[in-house]
């Protein structure tokens, strides 16, 4: 959906899109050109081993949506309030499985074909849904680093992470290292649940895809439990019965004692077992929390933000859905050029660039770190109802 306004103090349009959210998905209706004719084009412009954070791709190659976006729809784009039900547990064990099982959620499909749009320096993206109101911010282009903060009043919940993405090109595909740290505290309960992210490897050769592959790990020092996940890759064809399957264990930091073994595949179900009576029971199913999911819809156009990646790359968007790629790639030209020139101009004043949501900072020990400027997100002009 393209929403188009004029006027000389706001922005042109927005562009929103249905979430990639699961395969065989019939609310989705944009589909990548040939496959084949991409990818060589692509393989002319890189080397094994290349940095490919800084490569520009043209529009054929990309969805229409920012990172930034993808990154959103994650936390808001559910048919199910996954997040706010992890408050809602009775006993510290009962936070942590529904905890994991918010974890596994975030982990989407991507596209199999294209990538998303590589956000600009300090593009945000201000989403609601319901009570639960999502902000993110690129608080750094090279490397690119985006920062998260959501809110829940209604739920006492808040949401909030650090990540960066490097992605290098490896002959067969690109493996795209995460590194994501992510927080989620549960205010009422004065808990704070700190977590990390599974890498994704694109492979081009033999079989085309994507997949999350690695291990992920929850803990929360003030209930003494933590859980460790196991995302596994795909054979090397694809095939058999470990595609995107998951596995892991929720322990007590203590004793190191197993009281839960999870198990199953990301895009499905997964169940968890007690290892004290052997009961089974599925905690989470794809099909009833990331299935059919829409587009979100624009609620007031007032207050929409320049910066909104949304208005962005609007125009980009509308080439990439209509196929044409002359626009889109006249549209994505005029932004990076502008972008670079923004880039001169306060290298030559010795501006400082700084973030306008979010504190950052940076270590070679710690990485990057984020921290909100504000105690609560705001309601958004953009909402996502389910």
């Amino acid at each position: 959906m393209v929403a188009e306004r004029k006027d000389e103090n706001t922005v042109d349009s927005v562009a929103l899109t249905a979430p990639y959210s699961s395969e065989g998905d019939t609310t989705l209706d944009y589909s990548t050109p040939n496959i084949c004719t991409r990818l060589f084009s692509l393989l002319k412009n890189v080397r094994p081993g290349s940095d490919v954070t800084r490569l520009q791709l043209p529009p054929i190659f990309n969805v229409p949506k920012s990172l930034l976006q993808c990154n959103g729809e994650s936390i808001y784009c559910v048919n199910q309030d996954m997040l706010g039900k992890c408050a809602e547990g009775n006993s510290p064990l009962e936070r942590m499985i529904r905890v994991v099982a918010w974890s596994i959620s975030t982990v989407r499909p991507a596209h199999p074909d294209a990538a998303p749009l590589n956000p600009i320096l300090g593009e945000t993206h201000h989403v609601s849904r319901g009570t639960l109101n999502v902000l993110l911010e690129q608080v750094s282009h090279h490397p690119p680093v985006t920062a998260l903060h959501a809110t829940d009043e209604a739920s006492k919940v808040e949401l909030v992470w650090c990540q960066n993405f490097l992605p290098k090109f490896q002959g067969t595909g690109i493996e795209t290292e995460v590194h994501s740290k992510r927080k989620l505290y549960l205010l009422e309960k004065g808990e704070c649940y700190q977590m990390n992210f599974p890498n994704l490897m694109i492979k081009l050769f033999p079989v085309p895809g994507c997949d999350w592959a690695g291990n992920v790990k929850i803990k929360c020092k003030e209930t003494g439990l933590e859980a460790e996940l196991c995302y596994k890759p795909n054979s090397l064809f694809s095939f058999g019965s470990n595609k995107r399957s998951i596995k892991g264990k929720i322990i007590e930091s203590s004793s190191s004692k197993v009281l839960h073994e999870i198990s199953g595949h990301w895009d499905r179900t997964v169940t968890i077992k007690d290892t004290t009576n052997g009961k089974v029971k599925v905690i989470y199913d794809a099909s009833q929390v990331i299935f059919g999911l829409r587009a979100p819809t624009l609620k007031n156009a007032e207050e929409v933000s320049p910066s909104e990646s949304a208005a962005v790359w609007a125009d980009v968007c509308r080439g990439i859905i209509t196929k044409d790629w002359d626009k889109a790639r006249e549209a994505k030209t005029k932004i990076e050029q502008k972008e670079r020139e923004l880039v001169k101009t306060r290298n030559a004043n010795g501006e400082m660039w700084s973030a306008k949501h979010f504190n950052t900072s940076y270590s070679k020990k710690n990485g990057w770190d984020c921290s909100p400027k504000s105690k609560y997100v705001p309601p958004a002009p953009i909402i996502y109802s389910a």
